[in-house]
């Protein structure tokens, strides 16, 4: 399964860095491929991209800790549609190591196959879990 292993990095390192406005990107499959499909600043458009038939990657950048520190934690989601057919599904696992050679840091991985399930409330709930303590004034 190839990667397309340039785009898809230059993806990673854009959604990281504090001087672009990308919040997320979405990496998803041309034909056996799989693709930096789109990053963007709207989390509503990510989630055009996780569909029932489709098996997707996203890199997503979320805004966590309290009024005393805010900083930025990464969510690597890994969304397969209800439709996806089993051998796409099994292929997944494997797959999903190549896009883990290529994005290594991030706070809590996800995966899933509703909205729901990738709900940015959701994805910050996760990252404040996975984050331990928060300390603030309750404001």
């Amino acid at each position: 399964m190839p990667i397309d292993s340039e785009a898809v990095s230059q993806a990673y390192y854009d959604v990281r860095d504090d001087q672009t406005d990308s919040q997320w990107a979405a990496f998803t499959y041309d034909d056996k491929t799989i693709v930096h499909a789109a990053s963007g600043v709207d989390y509503e458009e990510f989630l055009t991209y996780c569909a029932d038939d489709k098996r997707t990657y996203g890199f997503i950048r979320v805004s966590c800790g309290d009024e005393m520190s805010k900083r930025a934690k990464f969510v690597l989601v890994t969304y397969v549609g209800d439709n996806v057919s089993p051998l796409k599904k099994a292929r997944v696992s494997t797959d999903k190591a190549l896009v883990k050679q290529i994005i290594q840091n991030f706070a809590k991985e996800i995966m899933a196959n509703s909205h729901s399930e990738v709900a940015y409330r959701v994805l910050e709930d996760e990252v404040k879990r996975a984050g331990g303590a928060n300390y603030g004034t309750g404001r």
